[in-house]
């Protein structure tokens, strides 16, 4: 029971961090199969010794890259990020905004009166008024991209 916890914990620990593996089943190296150490869920620790089997084992970089379950752009990638920033350019970084965060009920209604008033205008004027109203920049096609969500809702 105690060794289910230990899983169960790193599992959640490594999805809070970011670098839990999602193609951990596309790991084929024998490190990962057969020793409890190597956890093919753990991406830092999969990048690592796929960088480590190219540098110091000399392998190919395309056997490499299938055999720990990535691409060799990827390997590629995850190279450059290891010489800029050492282990902490294997940890994924975490991504922009998922939404057009400054489009704030407010904003939006401002947009759709002023829209009402002079259908004609462009998003570019529309992203004029709103820096002026409310101090923000933002770009014009984020107000066209609302825009369009808020015809087709109604």
């Amino acid at each position: 029971m105690r060794k289910r916890q230990l899983h169960d914990s790193k599992l959640e620990s490594l999805r809070e961090q970011g670098t839990l593996n999602s193609r951990s089943q596309d790991v084929s190296h024998p490190l990962f199969q057969d020793n409890e150490f190597f956890d093919a869920r753990d991406l830092v620790q999969v990048k690592y010794e796929m960088l480590r089997q190219v540098q110091v084992e000399k392998a190919p970089v395309s056997q490499s890259a299938r055999t720990f379950g990535f691409s060799r752009p990827t390997l590629y990638q995850t190279q450059r990020a290891f010489e800029r920033e050492g282990l902490s350019g294997l940890v994924p970084h975490k991504r922009g905004p998922r939404r057009a965060y400054k489009l704030t009920p407010a904003v939006i209604q401002f947009i759709t009166e002023i829209q009402a008033a002079e259908p004609s205008l462009h998003p570019r004027d529309l992203a004029q008024r709103v820096k002026e109203q409310f101090g923000l920049v933002v770009h014009p096609r984020s107000i066209e991209r609302r825009m369009g969500q808020e015809k087709k809702r109604r």
